[in-house]
């Protein structure tokens, strides 16, 4: 477990990893709703990499920024996939990290909902590369579904799975999809299914783990996530899921020109679907994310006087501690001015 990094228990190692994801939040807060996507980026990324610099883990990116939004300030070092972590000891367990210092750049330029900073660790190896893949085709759902949906079915056929196994009607079904034209005729499939469709403009992170914590605070409401969104997203998703024991599928959804070319020169198989599993091959994980506006999940950065509030979500997968795994919702009270 992550008690051979460092010398330090379970939760202590979760904390420092908060601190990561805390930092980016931080540093995007002041730049929402001003329109610019590129210093908000850039704010973030290198309050990240500062701050993921201080671990002592040894490691590297597996998932960063390889195209930052904007212009790169000069000797930006930034987050690219590949970047060593070098603050580890010898003997230590190797992580592969994967990281998005702002999940919704765009929503948070305009000042919308449900930005957040996040973070994801997996033994070096364990993690599956998508490659040159931007998009995944994506199910997400609750531990009651794991191996039980046929995630290559037609829409209403997975519905009708997904209802059998929650012991719910089809019609009392919610299912969160990224509003994007892409998804018009999936929309149309889950109506005519007969379930509810929650559609959010933003935010496939945090939809699919309100489908796999159904029970998180009053409820989530949400019962599955289904759509095509970012394999970075996906990875960070997968990650989480693990360790909360829900189910999570996908495939190899190319949508840009430039990535089909890519996606098919490197012979990436875009018709099957993988499963958790094969995701994720370890359940040595450990996820953390922070809110930079408030959202689906926990509230945003709030400043009040001299202090400034973070709330931060943290999930591991299970340890001699915890058997069962563990989440956690913390709210981190910062003095202005000092680093997270």
């Amino acid at each position: 477990m992550s008690q051979g990094v460092s010398g330090c228990d379970d939760q202590l190692f979760v904390y420092a990893l908060c601190r990561v994801t805390e930092a980016a939040a931080r540093a995007a807060a002041g730049l929402v709703g001003r329109g610019s996507r590129g210093q908000s980026s850039h704010t973030a990324i290198e309050a990240m990499r500062l701050e993921l610099g201080k671990l002592a883990i040894s490691g590297r990116v597996v998932i960063g920024e390889d195209n930052p939004v904007g212009d790169v300030p000069p000797n930006a070092v930034g987050l690219p996939t590949g970047l060593e972590l070098v603050g580890g000891r010898e003997g230590d367990t190797r992580f592969d990290v994967v990281v998005d210092p702002i999940e919704g750049t765009s929503y948070l330029a305009r000042g919308m909902t449900n930005a957040m900073a996040v973070m994801a660790l997996a033994p070096e190896g364990a993690l599956f590369n998508p490659g040159p893949a931007f998009y995944m085709e994506k199910f997400a759902a609750s531990a009651k579904a794991r191996g039980k949906i046929d995630p290559s079915a037609p829409t209403q056929v997975k519905l009708g799975q997904l209802s059998s196994v929650l012991d719910k009607p089809v019609s009392e079904l919610t299912v969160f999809v990224l509003e994007k034209p892409r998804h018009r005729e999936l929309v149309n499939q889950i109506h005519n299914a007969g379930a509810r469709v929650a559609l959010y403009p933003a935010g496939d992170v945090a939809g699919a783990l309100m489908a796999a914590m159904p029970d998180f605070g009053s409820g989530s409401g949400i019962d599955a996530l289904m759509g095509t969104g970012g394999a970075r997203e996906g990875m960070l998703s997968a990650v989480a899921i693990r360790a909360l024991g829900g189910e999570f599928t996908m495939r190899i959804d190319p949508q840009l020109t430039t990535e089909k070319a890519a996606v098919s020169k490197a012979e990436m198989d875009t018709k099957t679907w993988m499963a958790l599993n094969d995701l994720v091959k370890s359940d040595n994980v450990h996820f953390t994310a922070t809110g930079i506006t408030t959202g689906l999940l926990f509230e945003g950065v709030e400043r009040e006087g001299p202090m400034e509030r973070t709330q931060s979500l943290l999930i591991s997968g299970p340890s001699a501690l915890h058997p069962n795994g563990r989440r956690q919702v913390l709210s981190t009270w910062h003095q202005l001015g000092e680093q997270a």
